[in-house]
């Protein structure tokens, strides 16, 4: 059996933002035997569950599910709806969205990336990265885009590397408002079963997103949701295909199956947790990510640290983003918040590593959750000789407890 004896007594605080801490009934439910994937049994989980997807996508068009990661999705975004040479234009609003622009890269696009331009005290290397997408500077290059060259506009929803959550139907409205065709496709890996998302009314033509997140499973599905125009696109798209092509899984699905062989045990998972969330209701689940994202919120303000995110408007309900202070390595305060506290904190990534840490409130938590991981932080930090201007702890304790979240029900895993 596999010894972990790094963590020696009680559960080990996975407060990244994703993967998350998986709840015991998913994990049970994944324990279940592995079943002929070609039999009925089978076919009748593959079309619940496509159903109840349709549902937290908030679409009535194809979602199709790879046994992949996120940058798979990204990939199967764009290879089944361009060819190569085509002109995409991509927001860079952090460290995801600078990594789906440099796989377009590889796949041949021609792509051209855009980014608020600005001043900024706290981070002078990239003041793009605590800001969502400008929907206005998206709408200014779509309208000189006279020949309508730009074949697609893809963008972040939730920037896992900063914690903001741009406004996406402020985007759809965007490429609406320049009467420009091209696709939009959007990126919402960390936001899904986190944040409020509508495929179908923002006019979304391709969603990307992943299982390890707020669905909260492991890592190891991706997945689309597709509306028609991009099935249309798909038709006349010439990037090279197989594995990720759209048309035999959707045929396939019809009848709850797929093409190849998929990830049964994980999809047993998938099953319980839409089964959760239904229960739970959607609008319940991203009113608690909200809440507890504001007492984190409330923490970091009493230590008296800029959060990463320097817009109030798009602060996002997965994870607060933590600016340490001038001459403290973030990475090394994580390294000490771990050892000594059994707790993971999110690094900072590409141009902001070693400049922040992210705490991830998501999925399987509840509010003594986060207070402790709250405490960890604020520990790790005296220890490291961080001078804080006040309590984060307090500051939160005095948040939930003036917001109350419904007790036991406000948890998945309740």
């Amino acid at each position: 059996m596999l010894q972990l004896d790094f963590h020696p007594t009680g559960r080990h605080f996975l407060q990244i933002p994703g993967p998350s801490p998986v709840p015991d009934r998913i994990l049970r439910a994944m324990s279940l035997p592995t079943i002929d994937h070609r039999g009925p049994e089978f076919g009748a989980l593959g079309l619940k569950v496509l159903a109840k997807l349709r549902e937290v996508f908030r679409t009535k068009h194809p979602v199709v599910v790879y046994p992949s990661s996120g940058t798979g999705a990204w990939e199967a975004a764009l290879v089944n709806t361009l060819s190569a040479g085509d002109h995409v234009l991509m927001v860079e609003t952090g460290h995801f969205a600078a990594l789906w622009a440099k796989l377009a890269q590889r796949l041949g696009l021609k792509v051209e990336v855009i980014a608020w331009e600005g001043p900024d005290e706290h981070l002078p290397v990239a003041p793009n990265w605590r800001r969502g997408v400008d929907a206005a500077l998206v709408e200014r290059r779509l309208r000189a885009d006279a020949a309508r060259s730009i074949k697609a506009v893809c963008v972040v929803h939730n920037e896992t590397s900063t914690g903001v959550t741009s406004d996406i139907a402020a985007v759809r409205r965007a490429i609406d408002a320049a009467g420009h065709p091209a696709l939009f496709m959007v990126d919402t890996i960390s936001g899904l079963a986190c944040a409020d998302y509508r495929h179908d009314e923002w006019g979304v033509d391709v969603t990307v997103s992943g299982s390890q997140k707020g669905l909260m499973l492991p890592p190891g599905i991706g997945f689309n949701a597709i509306s028609p125009r991009a099935l249309e696109a798909a038709k006349r798209a010439t990037l090279p295909r197989s594995y990720f092509a759209w048309d035999e899984i959707v045929a396939m699905n019809k009848d709850g199956y797929w093409p190849y062989t998929p990830n049964t045990n994980l999809l047993y998972g998938l099953a319980e947790s839409l089964e959760m969330l239904a229960a739970e209701g959607l609008p319940r689940v991203f009113a608690r990510h909200q809440r507890w994202a504001a007492g984190v919120r409330a923490a970091v303000a009493a230590w008296g640290l800029p959060i990463q995110c320097a817009d109030p408007a798009v602060y996002s309900p997965v994870l607060t983003g933590v600016i340490t202070p001038p001459g403290v390595d973030a990475d090394a305060l994580r390294k000490l918040i771990h050892e000594r506290f059994d707790l993971s904190l999110g690094t900072g990534l590409g141009k902001v590593k070693g400049r922040m840490f992210r705490i991830g409130h998501l999925g399987d938590s509840n509010d003594l959750t986060l207070v402790a991981t709250l405490a960890g932080c604020e520990m790790g930090m005296k220890l490291a000789g961080v001078r804080l201007a006040g309590s984060g702890v307090a500051a939160a304790m005095e948040y939930f407890a003036a917001h109350p979240g419904g007790g036991r029900g406000s948890s998945p895993a309740g």
